[in-house]
């Protein structure tokens, strides 16, 4: 039963000794864990402040970022109208230097053609003309073949002579 009643001696010692480390922890420990904890406190705060700075700075990113989005969206668009106008531009201008071209190849095509036709005329003129000459000569031929044929070709010839 000794053990549950302490006697006043060891009272009185157990309190000596507890104030004696009363003192020595508020002379000596005390102030650096109130420091320390002051300063936890502090970073603590600074923390939180650092935590709302960057949220604040997150949010205008988010803007900036959505405005920046915006613009580009934009620019995209202008550029996806800009490249049209300048394919129906570059399609318009191909189709009339395709015209153009065409026109002018046709052209030269009736040129070369009315060329051709003319010189085909020409040539046939020429054989026409060849021809009539060879059965012309073959007719006198069979017309002169005999003397009296001559002779009565030469009086027709020279009758007409005196008509004119």
């Amino acid at each position: 039963m000794e053990l549950v009643k302490p006697s006043i001696g060891l009272i009185f010692w157990m309190v000596v000794s507890f104030s004696i480390i009363l003192f020595l922890l508020r002379k000596f420990a005390w102030k650096p864990i109130l420091g320390m904890i002051k300063e936890r406190e502090l970073s603590i705060e600074n923390a939180l402040a650092a935590a709302e700075n960057a949220k604040a700075e997150m949010k205008a990113l988010q803007s900036n970022n959505e405005k920046i989005l915006a613009d580009a969206r934009s620019e995209r668009d202008q550029l996806l109208k800009d490249a049209r106008e300048i394919r129906e531009k570059m399609i318009a201008d191909a189709k009339g230097i395709a015209a153009k071209e065409g026109e002018r190849l046709l052209t030269i095509a009736r040129e070369n053609i009315q060329n051709e036709k003319m010189a085909a005329i020409t040539e046939l003129k020429n054989q026409v003309a060849t021809l009539s000459i060879e059965i012309a000569e073959k007719i006198l031929k069979s017309e002169l073949s005999s003397d009296e044929k001559q002779k009565t070709l030469v009086n027709t010839l020279l009758k007409d002579v005196n008509l004119n």
